[in-house]
Protein backbone atom coordinates (compact mmCIF):
# COMPACT_ATOMS: atom_id res chain seq x y z
CA UNK A 1 0.00 0.00 0.00
CA UNK A 2 2.73 2.31 0.46
CA UNK A 3 4.06 1.99 -3.09
CA UNK A 4 1.02 2.75 -3.95
CA UNK A 5 0.49 5.51 -1.90
CA UNK A 6 3.88 6.74 -2.62
CA UNK A 7 2.63 6.90 -6.39
CA UNK A 8 -0.42 8.95 -5.90
CA UNK A 9 1.99 11.83 -4.05
CA UNK A 10 4.17 11.62 -6.96
CA UNK A 11 2.43 11.98 -10.14
CA UNK A 12 0.07 14.62 -7.89
CA UNK A 13 3.56 17.10 -7.04
CA UNK A 14 4.14 16.26 -11.09
CA UNK A 15 1.33 17.51 -12.23
CA UNK A 16 0.73 20.69 -9.90
CA UNK A 17 4.06 21.34 -10.56
CA UNK A 18 3.76 20.95 -14.32
CA UNK A 19 0.14 21.96 -14.87
CA UNK A 20 0.79 24.16 -12.35
CA UNK A 21 3.26 26.19 -13.79
CA UNK A 22 1.30 26.73 -16.94
CA UNK A 23 -1.98 27.94 -15.61
CA UNK A 24 -0.84 29.63 -12.77
CA UNK A 25 2.55 31.20 -13.82
CA UNK A 26 2.44 30.71 -17.73
CA UNK A 27 2.31 34.08 -19.38
CA UNK A 28 5.35 35.04 -16.82
CA UNK A 29 7.38 31.83 -17.72
CA UNK A 30 6.87 30.86 -20.86
CA UNK A 31 7.52 27.41 -22.20
CA UNK A 32 11.40 27.16 -21.01
CA UNK A 33 10.04 27.98 -17.40
CA UNK A 34 6.53 25.42 -17.94
CA UNK A 35 9.77 22.86 -19.23
CA UNK A 36 11.60 22.95 -16.25
CA UNK A 37 8.85 22.93 -13.51
CA UNK A 38 8.10 19.15 -15.36
CA UNK A 39 11.45 18.43 -15.24
CA UNK A 40 12.44 19.46 -11.42
CA UNK A 41 9.18 18.17 -10.20
CA UNK A 42 10.02 14.39 -11.87
CA UNK A 43 13.72 14.83 -10.42
CA UNK A 44 12.33 15.81 -6.74
CA UNK A 45 10.30 12.75 -6.52
CA UNK A 46 12.75 10.35 -8.11
CA UNK A 47 14.78 10.52 -4.96
CA UNK A 48 11.73 11.29 -2.43
CA UNK A 49 9.82 8.14 -3.53
CA UNK A 50 12.00 6.50 -5.77
CA UNK A 51 13.32 3.89 -3.00
CA UNK A 52 9.62 3.18 -2.06
CA UNK A 53 7.75 3.22 -4.95
CA UNK A 54 10.71 3.45 -8.24
CA UNK A 55 9.22 6.78 -8.76
CA UNK A 56 6.96 5.76 -12.21
CA UNK A 57 4.51 8.19 -11.59
CA UNK A 58 3.15 7.39 -15.15
CA UNK A 59 1.62 4.71 -16.19
CA UNK A 60 3.58 4.67 -19.49
CA UNK A 61 6.74 4.52 -17.68
CA UNK A 62 4.80 1.35 -15.48
CA UNK A 63 3.82 -0.77 -18.62
CA UNK A 64 6.96 -0.38 -19.89
CA UNK A 65 8.74 -1.63 -16.59
CA UNK A 66 6.06 -4.68 -16.89
CA UNK A 67 7.13 -5.30 -20.51
CA UNK A 68 11.31 -5.04 -19.46
CA UNK A 69 10.12 -7.55 -16.32
CA UNK A 70 11.16 -5.01 -14.08
CA UNK A 71 7.78 -4.72 -12.32
CA UNK A 72 5.36 -7.63 -10.91
CA UNK A 73 2.10 -7.68 -12.71
CA UNK A 74 0.27 -7.67 -9.82
CA UNK A 75 1.46 -4.68 -8.47
CA UNK A 76 1.38 -2.83 -12.24
CA UNK A 77 -2.66 -2.44 -11.57
CA UNK A 78 -2.37 -0.66 -8.53
CA UNK A 79 0.39 1.66 -9.71
CA UNK A 80 -1.85 2.82 -12.56
CA UNK A 81 -4.99 3.59 -10.37
CA UNK A 82 -2.82 5.42 -7.85
CA UNK A 83 -1.56 7.67 -10.39
CA UNK A 84 -4.47 8.42 -11.96
CA UNK A 85 -5.85 9.29 -8.88
CA UNK A 86 -2.69 11.53 -7.88
CA UNK A 87 -2.98 13.01 -11.80
CA UNK A 88 -7.03 13.96 -10.93
CA UNK A 89 -6.28 15.08 -7.70
CA UNK A 90 -2.94 17.36 -8.80
CA UNK A 91 -5.58 18.90 -11.30
CA UNK A 92 -7.92 19.90 -9.11
CA UNK A 93 -5.80 21.55 -6.66
CA UNK A 94 -4.57 23.45 -9.56
CA UNK A 95 -7.99 24.83 -10.62
CA UNK A 96 -8.69 25.39 -7.16
CA UNK A 97 -6.08 27.90 -6.96
CA UNK A 98 -7.11 29.31 -10.43
CA UNK A 99 -10.41 29.72 -8.96
CA UNK A 100 -9.06 32.45 -6.96
CA UNK A 101 -7.57 34.49 -9.06
CA UNK A 102 -9.11 38.20 -9.47
CA UNK A 103 -10.20 37.36 -13.19
CA UNK A 104 -11.71 33.78 -12.51
CA UNK A 105 -10.53 30.90 -14.18
CA UNK A 106 -12.68 28.33 -16.45
CA UNK A 107 -11.14 25.48 -17.16
CA UNK A 108 -13.79 24.99 -20.09
CA UNK A 109 -12.32 27.99 -22.27
CA UNK A 110 -8.79 28.27 -20.45
CA UNK A 111 -8.14 24.94 -21.20
CA UNK A 112 -6.55 23.45 -17.66
CA UNK A 113 -3.33 23.16 -19.66
CA UNK A 114 -5.20 19.90 -20.79
CA UNK A 115 -3.38 18.54 -23.92
CA UNK A 116 -5.00 18.69 -27.14
CA UNK A 117 -4.69 18.45 -31.27
CA UNK A 118 -5.73 20.51 -34.48
CA UNK A 119 -7.46 23.58 -32.96
CA UNK A 120 -6.67 22.95 -29.38
CA UNK A 121 -2.56 22.41 -30.18
CA UNK A 122 -1.10 25.65 -28.63
CA UNK A 123 0.53 25.37 -32.26
CA UNK A 124 -2.33 23.78 -33.98
CA UNK A 125 -0.46 20.81 -35.41
CA UNK A 126 -3.07 18.44 -36.39
CA UNK A 127 -3.90 14.56 -35.05
CA UNK A 128 -0.59 12.46 -36.83
CA UNK A 129 1.76 14.81 -35.92
CA UNK A 130 0.50 14.96 -32.46
CA UNK A 131 0.02 10.65 -32.37
CA UNK A 132 3.89 10.79 -33.65
CA UNK A 133 5.31 13.42 -31.45
CA UNK A 134 3.11 11.69 -28.19
CA UNK A 135 4.98 8.18 -29.17
CA UNK A 136 8.39 9.20 -30.03
CA UNK A 137 8.58 11.35 -26.72
CA UNK A 138 7.30 8.36 -24.94
CA UNK A 139 9.73 6.20 -26.37
CA UNK A 140 12.78 8.97 -24.97
CA UNK A 141 11.20 9.10 -21.72
CA UNK A 142 10.95 5.16 -21.07
CA UNK A 143 13.78 4.35 -23.01
CA UNK A 144 16.06 6.69 -20.38
CA UNK A 145 14.43 5.31 -17.47
CA UNK A 146 15.16 1.71 -18.27
CA UNK A 147 18.57 3.09 -18.89
CA UNK A 148 19.36 4.88 -15.82
CA UNK A 149 17.97 2.27 -13.43
CA UNK A 150 19.91 -0.47 -14.57
CA UNK A 151 22.45 -2.00 -12.34
CA UNK A 152 25.22 -0.94 -15.00
CA UNK A 153 24.32 2.56 -14.60
CA UNK A 154 25.16 5.16 -11.91
CA UNK A 155 22.15 4.78 -9.38
CA UNK A 156 22.35 8.80 -7.81
CA UNK A 157 22.64 10.06 -11.07
CA UNK A 158 19.42 8.63 -12.48
CA UNK A 159 17.00 11.15 -10.92
CA UNK A 160 18.79 13.95 -13.21
CA UNK A 161 18.69 11.77 -16.21
CA UNK A 162 15.39 11.59 -15.97
CA UNK A 163 14.53 14.84 -15.13
CA UNK A 164 16.42 16.64 -17.47
CA UNK A 165 14.82 14.21 -20.27
CA UNK A 166 11.23 15.18 -18.97
CA UNK A 167 12.49 18.56 -19.32
CA UNK A 168 13.49 18.07 -23.13
CA UNK A 169 10.51 16.35 -23.79
CA UNK A 170 8.54 19.18 -22.82
CA UNK A 171 10.55 21.87 -24.86
CA UNK A 172 9.75 19.59 -28.39
CA UNK A 173 6.26 18.50 -27.51
CA UNK A 174 4.25 21.82 -25.84
CA UNK A 175 4.05 23.83 -28.41
CA UNK A 176 2.27 20.38 -30.04
CA UNK A 177 0.16 18.84 -28.00
CA UNK A 178 1.05 20.84 -24.36
CA UNK A 179 3.33 17.38 -23.83
CA UNK A 180 1.34 14.26 -22.23
CA UNK A 181 3.84 11.32 -22.47
CA UNK A 182 1.96 10.02 -19.55
CA UNK A 183 -2.23 9.35 -19.43
CA UNK A 184 -2.62 9.84 -15.80
CA UNK A 185 -1.24 13.88 -16.47
CA UNK A 186 -3.50 13.90 -19.56
CA UNK A 187 -6.83 12.31 -17.65
CA UNK A 188 -6.72 14.65 -14.64
CA UNK A 189 -6.75 17.93 -16.39
CA UNK A 190 -9.23 16.82 -19.30
CA UNK A 191 -11.94 15.46 -16.76
CA UNK A 192 -12.33 18.86 -15.84
CA UNK A 193 -12.12 21.18 -19.34
CA UNK A 194 -14.77 18.08 -20.38
CA UNK A 195 -15.85 18.59 -23.98
CA UNK A 196 -12.82 18.29 -26.43
CA UNK A 197 -10.72 17.49 -23.85
CA UNK A 198 -12.22 13.80 -23.27
CA UNK A 199 -12.66 13.36 -27.01
CA UNK A 200 -9.22 13.85 -27.92
CA UNK A 201 -8.28 11.97 -24.83
CA UNK A 202 -7.89 8.96 -26.28
CA UNK A 203 -4.61 9.98 -27.92
CA UNK A 204 -2.73 10.90 -24.61
CA UNK A 205 -3.74 7.15 -23.68
CA UNK A 206 -2.81 5.61 -26.66
CA UNK A 207 0.49 7.23 -28.17
CA UNK A 208 2.21 6.86 -24.42
CA UNK A 209 1.62 2.85 -24.21
CA UNK A 210 2.90 2.94 -27.73
CA UNK A 211 5.92 4.80 -27.45
CA UNK A 212 6.61 2.94 -23.88
CA UNK A 213 5.98 -0.75 -25.42
CA UNK A 214 8.80 0.64 -28.02
CA UNK A 215 10.95 1.47 -25.46
CA UNK A 216 10.93 -1.47 -23.24
CA UNK A 217 11.84 -3.79 -26.47
CA UNK A 218 14.68 -1.41 -27.52
CA UNK A 219 15.74 -1.73 -23.99
CA UNK A 220 15.62 -5.54 -23.94
CA UNK A 221 17.51 -5.91 -27.22
CA UNK A 222 20.62 -3.36 -26.37
CA UNK A 223 20.76 -4.15 -22.46
CA UNK A 224 21.57 -7.98 -21.47
CA UNK A 225 18.58 -9.62 -19.85
CA UNK A 226 20.60 -9.89 -16.35
CA UNK A 227 20.45 -6.03 -16.19
CA UNK A 228 16.51 -6.55 -15.32
CA UNK A 229 16.00 -5.30 -11.63
CA UNK A 230 13.23 -5.49 -8.97
CA UNK A 231 11.57 -2.62 -7.43
CA UNK A 232 12.31 -2.19 -4.02
CA UNK A 233 10.80 -4.73 -1.37
CA UNK A 234 8.51 -3.93 1.63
Amino acid sequence: MRRYVAELVGTFVLVFGGCGSAVLAGTSIGYLGIAIAFGLSLLTMVYAIGPISGCHVNPAVTAGLLVAGRIDPRDAAGYVIAQVIGGIVGAAAVLFIAWGSPMGYDAATQGLAANGYGEHSPGGYDVIAALLVEVILTFLLVFTVLAATAPTARPAFAGVAIGFALALIHLVGIPVTNTSVNPARSIGPALFVGGWALEQLWLFIVAPFIGSICAALLYQLVYPRESAIALPSE
